[in-house]
């Protein structure tokens, strides 16, 4: 297992916020972002989790909520990499799809894109 600081990978989670164009993260509403080590213990393997509710099934009762949160997680993302580049390819696949169920983007629909 490869293994980087937690500087580091938050680094990396903050450079693959940044490639996501500005058009989108304009659009991109309550939401905090988060690097935890170890993702829930009934899901040892999760890269990413999102919690909140989408940007399309907010309405008018959406007011005075906390914020969404996206969370990546590190421990899962070093085991399952050999190099440095494989972890970075893999953050920033896992940010985007966390941030793409922001947007209210299914699983499948993103599977299907390319970000499974």
């Amino acid at each position: 297992m490869l293994e980087m600081t937690r500087e580091e990978f938050e680094e990396l989670v903050a450079e693959a916020l940044d490639r996501i164009p500005p058009e989108l993260t304009r659009l991109m509403d309550n939401v905090a972002v988060f690097v935890e080590d170890e993702p829930p213990a009934d899901d040892p393997e999760l890269l990413g989790l999102y919690e909140g509710t989408p940007l399309t099934e907010r309405g008018e009762w959406y007011a005075g909520v906390l914020p969404d949160r996206i969370t990546v997680f590190r421990n899962p993302t070093q085991r399952m990499c050999v190099t440095r580049d494989e972890i970075v390819a893999e953050v920033e696949v896992t940010v985007v799809h966390e941030v793409a169920h922001h947007f209210g983007i299914d699983d499948a629909r993103l599977h299907a894109l390319g970000y499974g």
